[in-house]
């Protein structure tokens, strides 16, 4: 599975002091590093390829807290950016609740430079203009940047994003109108930000606009989508997953699978994109807990939608992911990325844990004895509530004021009142420390 020769290497100016010559970085959704069970080992200790990579001259941090609320969009584009939502425009995520007249919910996926029904950018900063893109570092100091999957970097939805960024009369445009599938596997999930004068762009790249990035960004342009970014990485074919697969959507389109990409896809991208001298790549890989590929996990999604520790489909899926991480370290290797000369950044969104009654059989560790779960379901607080019963206080239904547009709040149509810093400090302080329990969770499962 080794890929070719390197073709190029970042520029001289963009090398690290400390010989740093690549950067990967990987968004898990959902990995837990401690056990769910006591008795199920953990989802890292059943990846043990990935575990040991991590502590093998690694830094493994075990103190790391999402945003609040903590969901996957606002938890990607958080660790990206490094600034909570609340400073990028996306307080809420997966959706959030926006004014004036009446409250809607657009999704926290978007496109960088998408706009809502209020004339600005969905990814806002505190200036009131499009949020500082995370791409923009690297692209300056010479750095081509590659993402695949990850929230908000690439294009999240067909026909919208098209028209954002090449126009509605445009012919990509006019093609994803007419064959929205295919446009998905061609456009969707897949980037390559170019910095100046990249070799690797000269052809199929299009202007990468940033109208309001700080200090300017022009003379930039980005490889949009498998369509155009392929040709440049892969010229003799489409690109394959760790397996030999070739990676494409549901109906056989090469190109973007989905949002729910196995790592065996997102690894061979990213990987094809360092092979071919992409010195930055981000990628996301599915949830493990959730029963996204048959293939992986042997159990048919309409009769399990998620699993719990120890299930014999977390078990198998949980090998999968295993054996993509071995074979892509083994192949970065061959390639020459190694530890010594790249930074290897790899975190989860959300730390959701499982809800749930007790294992079956009891003392099960899903690894020589499967568990199941009569009862497996979710959650869900009023978070008002909860606080006012855990600290024995009358709080309002009030909203918090986080974004600098009418009305944006969790899920309240009116005005909101601007409340004093030290206030909304106290609700954020008092949220994070809530201990709820609900031990009559409905089984949806």
């Amino acid at each position: 599975m080794a890929g070719p020769r390197l073709r190029t290497r970042v520029r001289a100016s963009a090398i690290s002091e400390n010989g740093i010559e690549h950067i990967v970085y990987i968004q898990f959704d959902n990995v837990h590093l401690r056990r769910d069970n006591p008795n199920v080992p953990s989802d890292l200790e059943q990846m043990p390829n990935l575990l040991n990579f991590l502590e093998d001259k690694g830094t493994l941090f075990t103190d790391h807290h999402t945003p609040l609320i903590s969901h996957t969009a606002v938890d990607i584009v958080t660790s990206l950016t490094g600034v909570y939502g609340d400073k990028f425009g996306v307080p809420i995520g997966n959706s959030f609740g926006f004014g004036p007249n009446g409250v809607t919910f657009p999704s926290s996926f978007t496109y960088w430079t998408d706009v809502l029904s209020d004339g600005l950018p969905e990814m806002l900063d505190k200036r009131g203009k499009n949020a500082p893109a995370p791409w923009v570092p690297f692209t300056r100091a010479g750095c081509d940047y590659g993402a695949f999957s990850t929230a908000n970097i690439e294009f999240e939805n067909i026909p919208g994003d098209v028209e954002t960024v090449f126009g509605k009369n445009s012919p990509q445009a006019m093609f994803a109108e007419q064959n929205h599938t295919l446009a998905v596997a061609d456009y969707e999930g897949i980037i390559i930000h170019c910095a100046q004068g990249s070799a690797l762009c000269a052809q199929n790249s299009a202007p990468d606009i940033l109208k309001d990035e700080p200090g300017g960004y022009t003379g930039f342009t980005a490889l949009y989508g498998n369509a155009n970014v392929q040709p440049q990485i892969s010229p003799s074919g489409p690109v394959k997953d760790l397996d030999g697969n070739v990676i494409a959507d549901s109906e056989g389109n090469p190109g973007f699978p989905g949002f729910d990409p196995t790592p065996a896809q997102t690894l061979g991208y990213l990987a094809k994109m360092l092979e071919a001298g992409v010195p930055v790549v981000t990628g996301y890989i599915e949830d493990a807990h959730d029963n996204n590929q048959q293939a992986l996990s042997g159990v048919d999604p309409n009769e399990v939608a998620f699993f719990g520790p120890g299930e014999a489909g977390y078990v198998k899926t949980l090998a999968a992911f295993d054996k993509a991480f071995g074979q892509f370290f083994a192949r970065l290797a061959k390639d020459g990325i190694t530890k010594e000369n790249t930074l290897f950044i790899i975190t989860a969104d959300e730390n959701d844990h499982f809800v749930g009654g007790p294992p079956s059989p009891a003392g099960c560790d899903g690894i020589t004895t499967p568990c199941t779960y009569a009862k497996k379901g979710e959650i869900n607080n009023i978070l008002d509530s909860v606080i006012a019963t855990e600290f024995a206080i009358r709080h309002r239904s009030r909203s918090i004021s986080t974004r600098r547009r009418p009305s944006t709040s969790t899920a309240i149509p009116a005005r909101p009142t601007p409340r004093p810093a030290s206030s909304s400090a106290m609700w954020e302080r008092r949220a994070a420390s809530t201990r709820s329990t609900d031990q009559t969770a409905t089984p949806t499962n």
